[in-house]
């Protein structure tokens, strides 16, 4: 069976004997780690059905209003299911919500005032809510030009520097923001437990302080999630973990009941909030999706352990490593040219079902600095919980693999991206040594 697929590898996908030998021999230096996922995966199963079972979920909830939508029992529902799973007090899930940018900039527009200070305490934010802040670009209706104020506190040796962030706060201090994720960063994501002591140091020291936690591609990798240790208010994407793959778009805010009140009066009207929206009848896709979320986010986080340990034994660094904690789905492998970073995802898109046959290359992608190049043969487009891969153009030249329905499927990338690089001379194949 092992020769049969070599040579289906070899023949339909054009990738060398030796390359598939190699990435066969490196899955077997990280089995062990498959197990601890596995019971990660098990316990948020059970939490969502659980979730479900508690709002009494039925058949009739798939069904889907008009007009200003009054009176969705689904779309409540869902909101109450993502409070339950999430330990909230309150949740706005909707298909209306773009993205995670889109998500963090409602929740800080409806939070913030004119003169109230924010400070993002893990260092500079991912590059599309650098321009949201103001900090980057010259787009109007930003954070800044609202009159807000922002400040950063660097990270000190990739933790959150506690001391520094309490002597960051000032009187007009209204927020602090947590980005979980890696980003386009050379950093690993940020712990549960380092979370939760930042927040617990930080409350002890100005308790009615909003903490605030970007919790993308960080959804069901622990048992736990940032509003179980202290996060007052979190945002996400439907498009990523929770999403499962089945959610054609979306974004939720969960957290204290009068802090998603404001987000929600942000995102209709004031007196609206949440009374009013329709769900377009995502209902059913948004919480089948989420259903099946914690064993997606179980197949991406190994199809990641894999990417990581391969290209480790080819050379490169590598973030997080293979022994740190994953609090989040990316796996970040600096490959030090451009020319790398390109033929990555070329090979991670020719692996795609879905657009496999377009080349990507780097363009201007609107809120980057940088150009980027994208690898994204999703079944819903921008899925990053589907196989899926991207970088900026700019030193040192790191690409950030994510995603992957189905181990299968990343193991099909891992291959097909080592074999671009080695056809095209980008490794040598001294490399390739078993």
């Amino acid at each position: 069976m092992l020769e049969e697929t070599i040579n289906i590898l070899c023949k339909q996908y054009g990738v060398s004997e030796e390359v598939v030998k190699f990435v066969n021999s490196k899955e077997k230096l990280i089995q062990d780690k498959f197990k601890n996922i596995d019971q990660v995966a098990e316990y948020n199963h059970y939490k969502v059905i659980k979730s479900m079972q508690d709002v009494k979920l039925t058949s009739t909830d798939f069904n889907w209003t008009t007009g200003y939508g009054y009176g969705d029992i689904g779309r409540d529902k869902v909101e109450e299911i993502y409070s339950i799973i999430f330990n909230t007090e309150d949740a706005l899930v909707r298909p209306l919500i773009a993205s995670g940018t889109h998500a963090i900039n409602l929740t800080l527009s409806g939070l913030l005032r004119p003169n109230d200070e924010f400070v993002s305490i893990t260092g500079s934010p991912y590059d599309t809510l650098q321009e949201v802040i103001g900090i980057k670009g010259n787009q109007k209706g930003t954070l800044l030009d609202y009159g807000v104020k922002y400040k950063e506190v660097p990270l000190k040796e990739n933790k959150i520097d506690i001391n520094g962030v309490i002597e960051s706060i000032g009187q007009d201090t209204k927020l602090l923001f947590i980005q979980r994720s890696t980003g386009y960063s050379d950093r690993r994501a940020i712990p549960i437990k380092e979370i939760e002591k930042a927040i617990k140091a930080i409350k002890d020291y100005k308790k009615d302080i909003i903490v605030m936690v970007d919790n993308c591609y960080g959804e069901f990798t622990d048992v736990v999630e940032p509003t179980d240790v202290g996060a007052d208010i979190m945002a996400g994407s439907l498009i990523k973990n929770p999403g499962g793959g089945l959610a054609y778009a979306g974004g939720y805010v969960v957290g204290k009941k009068d802090l998603v009140e404001q987000v929600a009066n942000r995102s209709t009207a004031p007196g609206i909030g949440k009374a009013c929206g329709l769900t377009f009848g995502m209902t059913r896709s948004i919480l089948q999706g989420l259903f099946l979320a914690p064993h997606i986010v179980a197949q991406a986080l190994k199809g990641a352990i894999l990417i990581g340990v391969v290209y480790k034994e080819l050379g490169f660094d590598i973030v997080p490593d293979i022994d740190d904690v994953r609090s989040d789905i990316i796996q970040g492998i600096k490959l030090q040219t451009p020319e790398r970073v390109v033929e990555f995802c070329k090979g991670i898109q020719k692996a795609s079902a879905v657009d496999s046959y377009i080349t990507p290359m780097p363009w201007n992608m609107p809120g980057y600095k940088d150009k980027v190049v994208m690898a994204a043969g999703g079944f819903v487009e921008g899925s990053s919980i589907e196989l899926s891969a991207d970088g900026p153009m700019r030193e040192p030249y790191y690409v950030y693999f994510q995603g992957g329905l189905t181990y299968e499927h990343c193991k099909l990338g891992a291959m097909i991206s080592v074999n671009n690089l080695y056809k095209n001379n980008l490794i040598s194949k001294n490399k390739l040594t078993i």
